[in-house]
């Protein structure tokens, strides 16, 4: 008996819990644009509230003098409250049991926005008054925030059946119309990818591919290279990138230990989100560049990566085929990180250009928010095209098309956010703070707890009500130890 324990598996249900995010085709190009407006625009309304409600608040502060810091945590943690159940669960809802409703919901968001600017434009003074708001920088860390708070999210969602499969992860490219026929038509393997690669006039890509880039391109816009701080020296820079290198083995051996799902195909046998993120970053530490010239840079990049991905990379990469090297056990992982250097190069130029460089002239709020507002349809008509004619949408290989899309997705739910300062509002939502102030952490405990709830729980077999309870806890216990650490001033930055 006591034999029969110590076998018993820690994770019964691995394969099912692996084949169930394996082999998925992802949702449509309209779909993912009505998500990234779901969210922004929640955070938006929910700072325009937060705004009138401040306004009470400092009428009755001279009441608050007699119990200070019992008043001080009542009023942060119920606001932080206030703040998960008018943004984080509306997200829970739309991302599970509405999301056969998402258009719906982003119409009625886009129309409650336009009507409270339409009501207020008397009292914004838009053409007077509206480069002399605040600076781009609340609506950056809105932004970081929001890429975190959807990640944490559906690192845990995609195990529960109320997720929809066409918002995980797609294996290749994502669904191909009319794969069938040319198979049947076409004998040539290369020939097959590239006539789909040009007929298909559809194309579609599910919302968890973009969280390894909006991570990249997040990390990007507010980097050291983007701030044209002096750059580091590499004794500096690896030091800089021990905790996500310490991370990414600690992921390989917990995983390991406990018999966690891992679905190959994501980033390789042992590679994961961790080590990309920490290779980026020492490239771009080991080739200084400056932000100037960054841009150009990652465009060669990308150029030359995709020339390689044409000449049979992309054929390798999307093989389950894998020889004993450890290059070909995390051939993913390990190509994809020209993409994503391309891709961060990119971010890097954008950034300064944007948010630092200050030696135009008459560069203010407005200009800025337009430049924004422009490179967000200029991306997504860029993906489209990249998509059309050069290579499907490919997370997996992180091509020039998935780049452009990354950039387009993350630029709307920015020139979305932009429009908060339409009500003049001068800080972030409590909630904002608290994950800004503790980013790489909170989203380390996300991964602890997601860890957790898929060890002690079947998730495969749990009802609808059942997996919306367990997100609902998850994403509150998260908020709430994130606001913890916040209140208390605790930062968890380890280098």
């Amino acid at each position: 008996m006591e034999g029969r324990l110590f076998d018993k598996p820690l994770n019964p249900n691995k394969l099912l819990k692996e084949q169930f995010v394996s082999n998925l085709t992802g949702s449509s190009l309209l779909e993912i644009a009505a998500l990234s407006t779901v969210v922004p625009a929640l955070v938006v309304l929910r700072k325009w509230s937060s705004r009138d409600n401040s306004r009470k608040d400092s009428a009755k502060k001279s009441d608050d003098q007699v119990h200070p810091v019992r008043k001080d945590w009542m009023q942060y943690f119920s606001t932080l409250g206030v703040d998960y159940l008018t943004v984080v669960l509306p997200i829970i809802l739309v991302f599970t049991v509405l999301s056969e409703w998402a258009f719906t919901c982003a119409i009625s968001l886009v129309i409650l926005i336009s009507i409270y600017i339409m009501f207020k434009r008397s009292q914004l003074h838009l053409k007077d008054g509206f480069s002399q708001l605040p600076s781009l920088r609340a609506d950056i860390s809105s932004y970081r925030v929001s890429v975190v708070l959807v990640t944490c999210l559906c690192i845990l969602a995609v195990d529960f059946k109320i997720f929809p499969r066409r918002y995980a992860k797609a294996e290749t490219y994502g669904h191909l119309p009319g794969l069938a026929a040319v198979e049947h038509t076409v004998a040539d393997p290369r020939l097959q990818a590239k006539q789909l690669c040009l007929c298909s006039c559809t194309w579609s890509m599910s919302r968890m591919d973009l969280g390894v880039g909006s991570f990249v391109v997040a990390n990007a816009l507010v980097s050291r290279q983007a701030r044209n701080i002096a750059s580091m020296s590499f004794k500096a820079a690896l030091s800089s990138v021990s905790p996500l290198v310490f991370l990414g083995f600690a992921r390989i051996i917990s995983t390991w230990g406990v018999d966690y799902q891992v679905h190959v195909g994501e980033y390789g046998v042992h590679w994961n989100f961790f080590f990309t993120l920490a290779a980026v970053s020492i490239l771009t530490s080991i080739v200084r560049i400056h932000p100037k010239h960054c841009g150009l840079v990652g465009l060669l990049i990308l150029a030359g990566y995709q020339i390689w991905l044409f000449s049979g990379l992309n054929e390798y990469l999307i093989s389950d085929k894998r020889s004993a090297d450890i290059i070909s056990q995390n051939k993913e992982g390990i190509y994809s990180i020209l993409g994503y250097w391309g891709m961060f190069l990119i971010g890097v130029s954008l950034g300064f250009y944007l948010f630092v460089d200050t030696s135009s002239k008459g560069k203010n709020r407005n200009t800025q928010v337009m430049q924004i507002w422009a490179l967000a349809v200029s991306f997504w008509i860029l993906a489209i095209i990249f998509d059309s004619y050069i290579e499907r949408v490919s997370r997996r290989m992180c091509n020039f098309a998935y780049v452009m899309l990354v950039f387009g997705q993350n630029f709307q739910v920015l020139s979305i956010l932009t429009l908060a300062g339409f009500a003049s509002y001068k800080k972030n939502l409590v909630l904002e703070d608290a994950f800004n102030q503790n980013m790489l952490g909170s989203f380390l405990l996300a991964n602890i707890l997601t860890g957790l709830v898929n060890l002690s729980v079947n998730t495969l077999s749990a009802s609808s009500l059942a997996a919306f309870m367990i997100l609902s806890v998850y994403t509150f216990t998260l908020c709430m130890v994130t606001g913890l650490t916040h209140f208390c001033g605790v930062r968890m930055k380890f280098w």
